[in-house]
């Protein structure tokens, strides 16, 4: 009897689990994710749109221009001069030359604030400018 659980203890062998083939698969899925995700850009100010009830959702990449109630000019969180649009605009397009522009002005900013704008949009090469709105609720 001796010699047969001196046997079986003899042929058991240890069971291990061996994870990192997992941890590589999860790190290539996160990586994964992380490529494929778009993210968001944000003009960094709060601005209130007009509304229009032609307006519609863009989902392409855009370049974001705001311009607040007491025109100031702001692009990519950081604010700059209304004849500084130009040499931004041509350094964002050259980035992703495909973009359009979106120009976010506030209800209560001057209109000439938002032509020059545009201007500036137009001489830098954008082929797409718009004008965000809001959709009426």
């Amino acid at each position: 009897m001796l010699n047969i659980t001196a046997a079986r203890k003899a042929n058991r062998k240890s069971v291990e689990l061996n994870i990192a083939p997992l941890i590589d698969m999860v790190f290539i899925l996160l990586i994964f994710f992380l490529v494929t995700t778009s993210f968001v850009k944000e003009t960094g100010v709060e601005v209130n749109r007009p509304t229009a009830s032609t307006a519609v959702v863009s989902k392409k990449a855009n370049i974001l221009l705001a311009i607040t109630k007491d025109n100031r000019v702001v692009l990519d969180k950081r604010e700059i001069d209304i004849r500084a649009v130009r040499a931004n605009i041509e350094r964002a397009l050259a980035e992703n030359p495909e973009a359009g522009v979106i120009i976010i002005a506030d209800r209560e900013s001057m209109t000439g604030t938002t032509i020059l704008a545009m201007d500036g949009c137009k001489l830098a090469g954008a082929k797409n400018i718009s004008v965000a709105a809001s959709i009426p609720e």
